[in-house]
């Protein structure tokens, strides 16, 4: 083949990749053409929630375009992120992901109808943050130490809430439990909303929750704080214990992202990345995220890909050692 050839075939080829390109291209320098639909797969209320929305109402203005949070509930998370895996790539839909959908239910639910990892882009991880095992204030434990009392008292009576089956706080509380010897009766509702309105009203006596969203019933003394679930004590509530030095070994965060279905542009990919960086830096978000007691994390798309399937191997193991299986 002559060099002539040659080269008229390389300027063939490079004329057709560009061509291919091109519409990819046209699209993420008009993005985006509307409102950006951001899925919270839990109910209002919840850390998933109140994290969506305060990154979602800072980016908006920053693209031109409304970012609207749109809770669809269910199955642990997998519902709403099901629906986004679906969803056309074409950066106008976003989900929250988060440890519950994209850490727990791999390998939680038998019939799981999206790859975590496949599916998706992972855009930004936002943050990462204890939990808090809260109580009514009438209920008689003021300890981790007076639960157990109570649950060895009366075996198999007490009740714990949490905002779903196969949740990270359904574990820790399975979790809390193994290592503390006693039994505790899951409760789960379809967000930690209403799981939260049920136990400030009695009706559950003891909820595990994301410290962000149990925040504000801690300050306003409508649930008693027993302890958090971090390796050491929370900024936010430095006087409650952790699980760990109250004589139980349980360590548990959760964490929660912003991703998109996988074959989003990756120009789109890269702006959102930025915008969401930039906003993680404004000193109100940082001050707001320290009185909800969540850690603002700094990661690229590649970053938190890389995180994300970290924690499906880590969490594969203890969802298999507690036994919990959902169809």
């Amino acid at each position: 083949m002559s060099e002539r050839i040659r080269l008229a075939r390389r300027t063939v080829l490079t004329g057709l990749g560009a061509a291919l390109a091109a519409p990819a291209t046209l699209r993420a320098q008009s993005w985006p053409t509307g409102p950006i639909r951001l899925i919270v797969p839990f109910a209002p209320g919840g850390t998933t929630d109140v994290m969506a929305r305060l990154v979602g109402d800072r980016l908006g203005p920053r693209l031109g375009q409304p970012v609207i949070a749109e809770n669809r509930a269910g199955a642990g998370a997998t519902v709403g992120s099901t629906i986004a895996a679906q969803a056309a790539p074409d950066g106008q839909t976003l989900v929250m992901s988060n440890i519950a959908s994209h850490g727990i239910a791999p390998t939680l639910y038998r019939n799981i109808r999206y790859d975590a990892m496949r599916d998706f882009v992972h855009i930004a991880l936002v943050t990462r943050n204890p939990s808090a095992m809260v109580c009514n204030p009438g209920f008689a434990a003021r300890s981790l130490a007076d639960v157990v009392r109570i649950a060895k008292e009366k075996p198999g009576s007490l009740d714990f809430a949490t905002s779903g089956a196969g949740s990270s706080n359904h574990l820790l509380g399975l979790r809390f439990a193994m290592a503390a010897g006693i039994t505790l009766n899951h409760v789960p509702y379809r967000g930690a909303g209403p799981a939260m309105t049920d136990t400030i009203a009695g009706v559950v006596p003891i909820m595990f929750d994301g410290l962000p969203s149990a925040s504000g019933h801690i300050r306003a003394e409508r649930v008693r704080l027993l302890a958090t679930s971090g390796a050491e004590r929370s900024p936010a509530f430095p006087d409650a214990p952790t699980f760990k030095e109250s004589g139980f070994d349980v360590v548990s965060y959760q964490w929660f992202g912003i991703s998109a279905p996988a074959g989003t542009p990756a120009a789109i990919v890269d702006r959102l990345n930025r915008e969401i960086r930039e906003i993680l830096k404004d000193p109100e978000v940082v001050a707001r995220f320290d009185q909800l007691g969540g850690g603002i994390v700094d990661m690229t798309p590649e970053q938190y890909s890389a995180f994300v399937a970290e924690e499906i191997a880590v969490w594969a193991p203890v969802v298999r050692a507690s036994g919990a299986t959902v169809e």
